[in-house]
């Protein structure tokens, strides 16, 4: 069965007949916001387990492993990557069939590279059979075809990532010794004002990494510092709500900064923490943050605001974001704008943006 076919066969499943970009179209939450009944609720209170919790989630709708890195060649130029693995539920209970095809999961794994001047992505599709895309415990092993997180054992560092885009690849060595992250509430991330929806929520924001990349025929060798966010729900929006801003932000004094806004017609919501490499973190409040774009992208029929200023007074951050490279949509079967940035302001520094329901 071809990629294309399985994700023909995952549109009509969840979507009735309009396809992915038609169901972006009016927002993110027409996509992402649908009828929940039958799969697992995302529960107030959980304690997250690891190494349990880097593995699937299949009794929930929707998961992914999300990785972003900022890094720099051996010839000074900076490079921004993207990797992400999907995991989408059809239906609520696996199928009852003996055959070794039968699965009710499918899975979508991203790639994407970015510099000044290029922006490459990819994207693969696969039902989720063992040895062609799942997840497996020990040693953690997160792959689709020949794109593959293999960690060294069961927890997530160390690691290698391997991606073969269809005009690119980089193979890279992953390290951490700080802290996971749990967002929100211990890792219950709420996602609207109200609290109706919320996520399993939690993040690595420092990853050491060296590797190689190859571009245009040639190859480098590069260095630099990744982020790796962890989320799994049946839910992540409600049906109003348009899209998201999301950051994930490196600052020069060794902190991080997570950060996003839900849209809405209404009121927009917030969500952010300030975390440090020694695993402590503290939430931000929602009413403390003020973001404004200052910069606009007209790509194809969308307008992105890829320039953002960025107000946290609790935290004395005032913060200006500037994409490497404003021309970072990706063009897959669900369109969104994603890429490196740069800092200024109160603080420099690096980080991701994803920007998505335009």
């Amino acid at each position: 069965m071809t990629r294309m076919l399985i994700f023909t066969l995952f549109a009509l499943l969840i979507q009735g007949c309009d396809s992915p970009q038609q169901q972006a179209s009016g927002g993110m939450g027409e996509l992402m916001g649908s009828d929940t009944g039958g799969y697992a609720e995302v529960i107030e209170g959980r304690t997250l387990s690891f190494p349990a919790d880097h593995l699937a989630h299949d009794d929930f709708r929707q998961e992914w492993w999300y990785l972003t890195a900022n890094l720099t060649t051996d010839t000074g130029k900076p490079l921004g990557l993207q990797w992400t693995q999907f995991r989408i539920a059809l239906s609520p209970e696996a199928p009852t069939s003996d055959s070794p095809w039968a699965t009710n999961q499918l899975y979508m794994a991203h790639g994407a590279i970015t510099s000044p001047t290029t922006h490459k992505a990819s994207e693969l599709w696969s039902r989720g059979l063992d040895p062609i895309a799942g997840v497996q415990a020990s040693p953690l092993t997160i792959a689709l075809d020949d794109w593959r997180w293999q960690s060294a054992g069961k927890q997530l560092f160390p690691a290698t990532l391997a991606v073969n885009g269809d005009d690119f690849r980089y193979q890279l060595q992953l390290t951490s010794r700080a802290p996971l992250q749990l967002q929100g509430n211990k890792g219950y991330s709420i996602k609207s004002k109200n609290g109706e929806v919320a996520s399993y929520y939690y993040s690595q924001p420092f990853i050491d990494i060296t590797g190689t990349v190859t571009l245009e025929g040639l190859t480098h060798k590069v260095t630099g510092q990744g982020w790796l966010d962890r989320e799994w729900s049946s839910q992540f929006l409600t049906r109003q709500q348009q899209g998201w801003d999301w950051f994930a932000l490196r600052l020069d004094d060794g902190s991080a900064l997570m950060l996003f806004q839900l849209r809405s017609s209404a009121e927009p919501f917030y969500s952010a923490r300030r975390m440090f490499a020694d695993g402590s973190g503290r939430n931000i409040a929602s009413h403390a943050i003020t973001m404004t774009p200052s910069d606009w992208r007209q790509i194809d029929e969308a307008n992105y605001p890829v320039g953002w200023q960025i107000s946290i007074p609790s935290e004395q951050l005032q913060l200006n974001i500037a994409p490497l490279n404003p021309d970072s949509l990706m063009p897959l079967s669900v369109r969104y704008w994603e890429g490196p940035i740069q800092i200024s302001g109160s603080h420099r520094g690096q980080g991701y943006m994803e920007l998505t329901g335009y």
